[in-house]
């Protein structure tokens, strides 16, 4: 099958023709169908199937035909609304809507937190026809009347596993209740648990259901190795890696945001030029560095799960996990940010004693056991050595310690089932 096959408009296909494309991908082949047709959809996908191709095509072509066509309006109020979990993302989906709109006359918009309001107030004025938002954000607009949803047609709901992750779905529930009744709703998952089924059932109207990758699996394009080390060799070994294999353009992972900037220096310090990725960086910073890794600027781009979401980066060659994420599925989101569209890529994770539950924790939702990869010099060791002391955090007048070093879900005060955790909103905060 081709993009020609599809039905999709002239400007459409020449817009996709420019980007090199002329196969479409199999959530592509089945989604685009059916969006066409205006069925609700469910759909599983897992990052680097080509998903967000496969509902703005048709959401393109849907707002453009016929009887429809009311882009003609001088004030345009947003016909389609894209939620997704993170600003990476909600840039990247916005990004493709442009590319693959250019050659129509649409107007879209992104709008998340971390950066100012007001310029997203003044496009919101001038009129939007598919607007891409954050959860938090969003409701930041609804409450000040800066955005005006009672027009959409088409709802996208997308990583929608993630959201819940995020603790998003109070704040998606009350996005869905200020949307008109009659209209198309998409969502997109790469897992479907009994939350995100009791979640569709509420939002789906007999939606035709697409799964087009097993779940919890990576691309068969990635090559997985683990090398075993010590905890305290490993800022050593990446060096290493990257001097020995002359590696360049790589993701690396760190668990914590504290973390991702110390190593990103120590990597600057070696000669390495990196940059570091996470929930307390400015959006301004994250799109600075972001582009200096795409352009091939830095070596390295050190970042945190949540932040890293979203990332989208064409022929991504290398994915090290520098510590391995304490939910399994998480590796699995990780190591597909290579290996995409049927591009070769490789994954290395760096394991050490303390971290051998969560790679058991990772071979046993995968299903497989990962090739072991032995580093002259840089051998685990028969026990692991004591965890040197960790400093215990000043306690806050009349605040209790929290627990645990790592980036919190959602990156701005938000935990898994608990969007707001009891802290008074602070505009431009509430989605990191």
């Amino acid at each position: 099958m081709k993009f020609t096959d599809l039905g999709l408009n002239a400007e459409i296909q020449r817009a996709v023709a420019e980007q090199g494309y002329d196969t479409p991908t199999p959530i592509q082949q089945q989604a685009i169908p059916a969006v066409l047709a205006g069925h609700d959809l469910m759909a599983t996908a897992q990052t680097g199937t080509g998903k967000t191709a496969g509902f703005t095509l048709p959401i393109l072509q849907r707002l453009t035909a016929g009887a429809n066509d009311r882009l003609s309006r001088v004030a345009r109020t947003p016909r389609v609304l894209v939620l997704t979990p993170t600003r990476e993302l909600a840039i990247q989906v916005e990004e493709s809507v442009r590319t693959y709109g250019k050659h129509l006359p649409i107007n879209s918009l992104a709008v998340f937190g971390g950066v100012g309001i007001n310029p997203q107030i003044g496009h919101l004025r001038r009129g939007v026809d598919i607007l891409v938002a954050t959860p938090g954000r969003l409701l930041d607009h609804v409450q000040q009347s800066t955005v005006n949803l009672s027009a959409i047609e088409i709802f996208v709901l997308d990583e929608a596993d993630r959201m819940l992750d995020m603790g998003f779905i109070r704040d998606i529930r009350k996005i869905i209740a200020l949307l008109p009744k009659e209209r198309q709703n998409l969502l997109f998952s790469a897992t479907f648990s009994p939350e995100i089924r009791e979640l569709a059932t509420g939002l789906l109207h007999q939606p035709v259901s697409v799964d087009v990758a097993p779940r919890n699996t990576a691309a068969e394009t990635v090559k997985q190795t683990v090398i075993e080390t010590n905890r305290e060799q490993k800022k050593d070994l990446l060096e290493h890696l990257f001097n020995e294999r002359s590696l360049h353009q790589v993701l690396v992972f760190a668990r914590t945001k504290h973390g991702a900037d110390a190593l990103a220096r120590k990597l600057d310090k070696a000669g390495i030029k990196a940059g570091a990725i996470h929930g307390d960086k400015s959006q301004g910073a994250r799109t600075r560095v972001l582009g200096e890794f795409k352009e091939g600027k830095l070596a390295a781009l050190v970042a945190t799960d949540i932040a890293a979401r979203g990332i989208d980066i064409d022929g991504l060659p290398y994915v090290i996990n520098y510590e391995l994420p304490n939910v399994p599925e998480d590796y699995v989101h990780r190591i597909g940010r290579t290996g995409r569209a049927g591009m070769e890529g490789e994954a290395i994770s760096l394991v050490c004693h303390d971290e051998r539950p969560q790679l058991k924790d990772i071979e046993k939702l995968i299903r497989r056991s990962l090739d072991r990869v032995v580093v002259p010099g840089f051998e685990a060791a028969a026990q692991a050595a004591p965890r040197p002391p960790q400093p215990t955090p000043a306690k806050r007048s009349g605040q209790p310690a929290r627990k645990g070093g790592g980036e919190r879900s959602g990156g701005g005060g938000q935990k898994a089932g608990n969007p707001r955790n009891g802290q008074p909103h602070r505009s431009g905060s509430r989605h990191r």
